[in-house]
């Protein structure tokens, strides 16, 4: 095995290790939120949001030796794109299930376009962890994308922080993205009934 290889390996050990802690912290988080009693009878309508999104990714592996050879570029690159969620059940405690699609545009900044697509359903703690998984589709191909975070609110605004994860036998990927997405004023005012 090559060096590459074995780093590529340890590297994926770890990831999976850290999203594994991650989880089990998301899921007590929100078995500690389910045992709060909500203090009315509230129910929550489902809301949809979109956004921009921003990052950087660090590629690794042959993608990133390919990269390197064909188009003389780093394996550090920039992403933009867009993303929208569906909330499609919420809890009284705030604990949320989300559908994301994430779409991103990487290595303009090189004068590349290199496109990705990812699917991830996920769940979101009343206090805004989050962890979600899904399919990704990419010019390195069909891959399976884990990513966790938190969204933070601050006068209506979702600010979501997130990392993710893209193993593959090519190379893994790693991202780290930002943005914002507000809910609109009309599912503001019915939010809470």
């Amino acid at each position: 095995m090559t060096l590459a290889l074995i780093v590529f390996e340890m590297l994926k050990r770890k990831a999976m290790k850290l999203y594994r802690i991650f989880f089990l912290f998301l899921m007590v988080n929100t078995l500690a939120k389910a045992q709060e009693v909500p203090n009315d009878n509230s129910t929550v309508t489902y809301v949809e949001l979109d956004g921009p999104r921003f990052g950087a990714t660090v590629l690794t592996g042959e993608i990133a030796k390919e990269l390197q050879n064909t188009f003389g570029a780093s394996p550090f690159i920039n992403q933009f794109g867009w993303q929208v969620e569906k909330q499609f059940f919420v809890l009284p405690t705030g604990t949320t299930g989300v559908v994301e699609f994430v779409g991103l545009v990487g290595g303009i900044e090189q004068g590349l376009f290199l496109p990705s697509l990812s699917s991830l359903v996920g769940i979101r703690s009343g206090a805004g962890t989050e962890f979600g998984v899904g399919p990704n589709l990419s010019i390195a191909g069909f891959s399976l994308v884990l990513a966790a975070g938190v969204t933070v609110q601050r006068h209506g605004v979702n600010f979501p922080i997130n990392l993710a994860f893209v193993p593959s036998s090519r190379g893994a990927r790693f991202s780290q993205l930002f943005g914002f997405n507000a809910i609109s004023p009309s599912n503001r005012r019915n939010l809470w009934r």
